[in-house]
């Protein structure tokens, strides 16, 4: 997966892109769904919890995208266009399922604490492996959904990510200072919770994923067969970050945002997907002309 607000990007390859898709070409549009779709995809999976409700959210953003393709004056980069479009959707879209079901960190903390720790010997922690990681990712991404959309999705670009706070800035219609500041405050809130109850950031707080993991295994709740997170994903997000990115922030943040990085991302993608098979029928296709 390419990282399209990384300082490897491209303008003037995305500017060509447009040009031609703009006159007519589909290859050149299908291209340029193709180099930003992994990208916007494993964003949105972060920001509702679900893969299935990440892609139908990429599919109806990236729709979006080509409707209004045309309408691109060049006043500003094609890359500030186009995510500025991405967040609209993904802050002003309808509420997905994930984010309904949590409200509130201290909620989401009284509903942890609900779910009681197996005894577990080190080889059934290691014969558990797999679930313990599907336990960690969905129990963070859990975390995630109790930010508003807004600190969310600013974490995700910011720390996830690690985009440069500039771009961010040009992104969201605000100073680099004050994305700075957003970022600060939503870092807090964040860190501020999982070193009060995640074992992974304290070690002197009890919860462990195995444990949770091998009690909603008895519950029903986790399934090894029926894994969102863990299962046929290679790459993290980590590969994607920006080589020199260098605001990191507090010293605290360091391991929560190791944490979140190494969860996984999606590279590879049907070829036959809802906007694909758009590109491909002249009917439709009138539609966005």
């Amino acid at each position: 997966m390419q990282n399209p607000l990384s300082t490897t990007y491209s303008e003037a390859e995305n500017r060509t892109l447009v040009g031609a898709a703009v006159a007519g070409d589909r290859r050149a549009l299908d291209a340029l769904v193709s180099l930003h779709q992994p990208f916007i995809y494993n964003v949105a999976w972060k920001m509702v919890h679900d893969p299935h409700d990440a892609m139908d959210l990429t599919q109806e953003t990236l729709l979006k995208v080509i409707t209004k393709l045309a309408q691109f004056n060049g006043r500003s980069s094609f890359r500030t266009w186009l995510y500025r479009i991405v967040m609209n959707e993904f802050l002003m879209g309808k509420r997905r399922k994930g984010e309904e079901a949590f409200s509130s960190f201290a909620d989401y903390g009284a509903r942890l604490d609900a779910v009681p720790d197996a005894e577990l010997t080190r080889e059934e922690e290691i014969e558990q492996e797999e679930l313990s990681r599907e336990m960690q990712v969905r129990c963070m991404s859990g975390m995630l959904m109790c930010l508003t959309r807004e600190q969310r999705l600013i974490y995700i670009l910011g720390d996830s990510f690690g985009i440069d706070h500039k771009v961010g800035a040009d992104i969201f219609g605000i100073s680099p200072q004050n994305f700075r500041v957003r970022l600060h405050r939503t870092r807090k809130e964040l860190y501020n919770y999982m070193n009060n109850k995640c074992g992974l950031v304290n070690r002197a707080n009890p919860c462990r994923c195995p444990k949770k993991a091998r009690t909603l295994k008895q519950m029903g709740a986790l399934d090894e067969d029926n894994l969102l997170f863990s299962r046929g994903y290679r790459s993290k997000i980590a590969t994607y970050v920006t080589a020199n990115y260098a605001e990191a922030g507090e010293a605290f943040s360091e391991k929560y945002t190791e944490l979140f990085r190494d969860h996984p991302a999606r590279e590879e993608f049907d070829k036959r997907t809802a906007v694909s098979e758009i590109i491909d029928n002249d009917e439709l296709m009138k539609y966005f002309e």
